[in-house]
């Protein structure tokens, strides 16, 4: 039988904690103000609106992660996540007593109550660690082992004592045969150690290259002994990935990414990305029809140029351009490669590229030419700010670490076009700005990038 403890993280003492402080609150409350109730059947209204109270203070605090233990439990974090589930409970309080009962004199009572109830939380997040303490005690608290390096040891205890997490610290000991005074032992010796100081936990500190079957025999001996064993994960190197712990029913899973995003930013950026494009489209429509009609005029063609670019995590698209090039300019690139100014050829860019027409020349030096990708925009394929969208052939040439550079939606405009455009020859200098771009995503950089490249284009600087 496979029965998960889905409450292990959960702190059940924060909880009785926060009941005992809100029912004295009443009591004290009561004692003070209580004259001002008018009848037995007020107070007993009163008392049912507080309960429901409570209860939504407790919801919302559980919805904040307030009583996960593992929480790293920062005053002022604290303060403000209870703050907010306290005033989410006190406005929905008066909108029930404004149904149920009549206030009548009874208000210093409830002006007491919201600022007793208030202060007494305040007081027991100042002073949580002495009082969880003081219940449960030194001789209550699980004796823990930790197996592990002297450095690694420091570094978790570091990150522990940030947390709700009370442990008695027994010591650590060794993987290997070393006699240091600092270890109590060696792994070797697991079980006479916790025989010998009656261990109720061991956290089991991974080294990277620690083989998982010789791990699995020591988690077979606390098991067999019925000690709580925990490993602290430590097989794979975040670099600069981001990473999170969650679980797929009973598998625990570890992520890791390196797109900043989460769904709710995904979602806003959308959002800004649709709304921007129709803005743009109709500011930009008469610039597009003279656009049209003039490409038309200066060379044979059709006015827009469609063509297949690379787009997110390798998804093909299609990508809308004003045309500013001759109609047989792919064929002439073959031709013209030995002038590529873009090192290693991952990108194709030539100062005064025999393939574009006068008004393409114009266009492309204004960025005029880009003006229809904002329906890809809207379609979804591209986003107002990302990166440069590739070519299939530049993309079979990328390496394992480029690659990198397409783990997000292409843009119009990004670091590249902002930080310099066609005065950036060499690729990798390109993939750092886009890296960088990925790493340090937000609203506020999109928007500063948008108003950097207006000043690009404006100043018609570094364009060809």
């Amino acid at each position: 039988m496979n029965r998960s403890n889905t409450g292990a993280s959960f702190d059940s003492v924060h909880i009785i904690l926060d009941i005992f402080i809100l029912v004295l609150a009443f009591i004290v409350s009561f004692s003070f103000w209580g004259n001002t109730i008018n009848s037995t059947l007020q107070l007993r209204a009163f008392a049912s609106v507080y309960l429901v109270c409570i209860i939504i203070f407790l919801l919302s605090n559980r919805t904040a992660n307030i009583y996960n233990n593992t929480i790293f439990f920062y005053i002022d974090r604290i303060v403000r996540r209870e703050t907010f589930s306290f005033i989410l409970a006190v406005v929905s309080g008066i909108i029930l007593i404004l149904n149920v009962s009549d206030i009548g004199t009874a208000k210093r009572f409830l002006i007491g109550i919201a600022c007793v109830s208030y202060g007494l939380i305040i007081l027991e997040i100042l002073f949580f660690r002495n009082i969880i303490d003081r219940i449960i005690m030194r001789r209550h608290v699980p004796r823990v082992l930790y197996v592990g390096s002297k450095d690694s040891y420091n570094k978790f205890r570091y990150f522990l004592k940030k947390t709700s997490i009370i442990v008695n610290e027994i010591g650590y000991i060794s993987f290997e045969e070393d006699d240091s005074i600092e270890y109590i032992g060696k792994l070797q010796d697991l079980e006479k150690i916790i025989r010998k100081y009656n261990i109720d936990q061991v956290y089991i500190l991974q080294k990277r290259e620690m083989d998982i079957p010789y791990l699995q025999k020591y988690i077979d001996i606390c098991i067999e002994m019925g000690v709580t064993c925990r490993v602290i994960i430590d097989t794979f190197r975040r670099r600069k990935s981001y990473s999170y712990v969650s679980s797929i029913g009973t598998y625990p899973v570890f992520t890791f990414h390196t797109v900043t995003m989460n769904n709710m930013q995904k979602v806003i950026k959308r959002i800004f990305d649709i709304l921007f494009s129709i803005f743009a489209i109709v500011i930009t429509s008469p610039i597009m029809i003279i656009t049209a009609i003039a490409i038309r005029i200066d060379s044979p063609g059709p006015a827009l140029f469609k063509q297949v670019r690379v787009g997110k995590n390798g998804r093909h698209f299609k990508i809308w351009k004003f045309r500013s090039m001759y109609q047989n300019a792919d064929d002439m690139k073959a031709q013209l490669q030995e002038l590529n100014q873009v090192k290693d050829g991952m990108m194709f860019k030539i100062k005064d590229d025999p393939r574009i027409t006068k008004v393409g020349k114009f266009i492309r030096k204004t960025s005029i030419d880009e003006l229809p990708q904002f329906f890809n925009v809207l379609a979804g394929s591209m986003s107002v700010v990302g990166t440069r969208p590739p070519t299939i052939d530049e993309v079979e040439k990328y390496s394992m670490h480029q690659w990198r550079r397409i783990s997000i939606k292409p843009g119009i405009t990004g670091m590249w076009q902002a930080n310099g455009r066609s005065s950036i020859t060499d690729f990798d200098e390109v993939v750092e700005l886009d890296t960088e771009y990925i790493d340090e995503w937000s609203m506020g950089l999109d928007i500063k990038l948008l108003f950097k490249t207006v000043s690009e284009v404006f100043g018609r600087r570094n364009s060809y």
